[in-house]
């Protein structure tokens, strides 16, 4: 029987359903979050909505990724990782400028909030289980969201801090954590491109 691609058809159709899926929520968490950051005033919060405007970057990245050559899907992958690099710094540096000039973060805005984002990124990390061992550009949206699940659980443990210390600086710590951490990943990203391009022979 002759090879009809079918079958990668299929594949690529489940790949854009779940992507079109995780691209949706984390768009809509990006929203929330960052409104609730604003009227929190809480840098976790705002590093927590930053981080999930990267992930919905990467999906539509990764979307348009599909069916597309293994030199393209490095180049995808190397965007997506620069991308959350620029959004990592920009959250350490919105973490010191609140620092310096003060503030005030809403604890109970925090957790709620953080709690709604927990729920959504598990959901999405099981959608995208069966895409981490995928190619570069699929590998690279499974390891946004399991940083978003790390730092959502991060911003539940500041907002408790905050509360209990009355105290800004668990908010600022978490952020800076956060920030950390995705420009870890988006190093670990970087790395897998790299070696996805030398691969492709680019």
């Amino acid at each position: 029987m002759s090879d009809c691609g079918c079958h990668h058809d299929a594949k690529n159709a489940q790949e854009r359903r779940i992507l079109k899926i995780a691209l949706a929520l984390n768009a809509a968490m990006a929203v929330i979050g960052g409104i609730a950051g604003w009227i929190a005033d809480s840098t976790g919060l705002l590093a927590d909505a930053l981080d999930m405007l990267s992930d919905a970057i990467a999906y539509a990245i990764g979307l348009v990724a599909i069916g597309r050559a293994a030199r393209f899907k490095a180049n995808a992958a190397w965007l997506s990782g620069s991308i959350l690099l620029v959004l990592g710094l920009g959250v350490l540096a919105e973490v010191g400028r609140r620092v310096v000039h003060g503030a005030e973060p809403a604890s109970s805005w925090m957790i709620g909030t953080a709690l709604l984002s927990l729920a959504v990124n598990v959901t999405v990390l099981r959608l995208l289980a069966p895409l981490k061992t995928g190619e570069v550009h699929l590998r690279a949206t499974w390891l946004f969201t399991r940083a978003d699940v790390v730092a959502n659980v991060g911003v539940i443990l500041a907002g408790g801090l905050v509360l209990w210390l009355d105290s800004p600086y668990p908010d600022f710590m978490i952020g800076t954590l956060i920030g950390l951490y995705v420009i870890k990943e988006s190093f670990e990203i970087l790395r897998d491109a790299r070696r996805a391009r030398q691969g492709a022979g680019t």
